[in-house]
């Protein structure tokens, strides 16, 4: 991070409100794992927190006309023009539009799925079993990004894949508790199908994390991903990870 009189800093972008407390924990997780002893040693941050974008999973499914990407669009080439020089996205499902997005923009994007099958990669995962929103799911951007760097990839059975989801739209999105016995059985799943990891693929499933004290190491949170990358991106040597 430049200091004080020094070289321009670093300013990020978060393309946030996909949903709205998960744009809260990533801002909240960049805050906590900076090193700082005053105010000015943290990250410049503009964040856009637009929840009236069109939900991206039922795009993707062809549930829904209403197209996200000119709402994530216009909302993204504000935070250029206010002064961000990264972007990130702390969603999954919204990497659907990534590749779509980045050409269209100035300045580069975090790609939070790349760099969570690159992470799982680093730390000696072979097969990666993935938790996520249907329209993730459907969108193969996992599977496509784990055939890339040569990882197997495992999803849920249709049965649990529908549980999945009503623990993300039914639950968590809705203010509610998750159903850990129900979510453990969807993680179990992959466990017995050989998975070394499991992504939390979906930044309402980080909240677990957080809210229901989820330690165990089976599990790679693609939202602590997102934030590591992203303060070492600007130039921070993130603490606490």
């Amino acid at each position: 991070m430049a200091k004080d009189g020094g070289a321009k800093r670093p300013v990020l972008g978060v393309l946030g409100g996909l949903g709205p407390m998960s744009s809260v924990y990533f801002y909240e997780m960049l805050t906590t794992h900076t090193p700082a002893v005053r105010d000015q040693d943290h990250l410049d941050i503009i964040l856009s927190s637009r929840a009236s974008t069109p939900d991206r999973t039922a795009y993707i499914l062809g549930e829904s006309e209403e197209d996200p990407f000119a709402a994530m669009e216009r909302d993204a080439e504000m935070l250029v023009q206010y002064g961000a020089t990264l972007l990130a996205i702390p969603c999954n499902t919204a990497h659907y539009f990534y590749d779509r997005l980045a050409r269209s923009l100035p300045v580069p994007i975090l790609n939070m799925v790349r760099l969570t099958v690159c992470r799982a990669k680093a730390e000696g995962c072979r097969s990666l079993g993935v938790l996520a929103t249907s329209g993730t799911v459907d969108s193969h951007t996992y599977q496509r990004l784990c055939r890339a760097e040569g990882l197997g990839c495992v999803l849920p059975s249709p049965e649990n894949q529908t549980a999945l989801m009503e623990i993300i739209y039914g639950q968590i999105k809705s203010g509610r508790r998750a159903d850990m016995a129900l979510f453990m059985r969807v993680a179990d799943e992959l466990r017995a199908a050989g998975c070394e990891r499991a992504v939390l693929g979906c930044t309402e499933l980080s909240l677990i994390k957080r809210d229901e004290g989820l330690d165990d190491p089976f599990f790679l949170d693609s939202t602590e991903v997102l934030a590591r990358e992203a303060l070492l991106a600007c130039g921070i040597t993130p603490i606490g990870f």
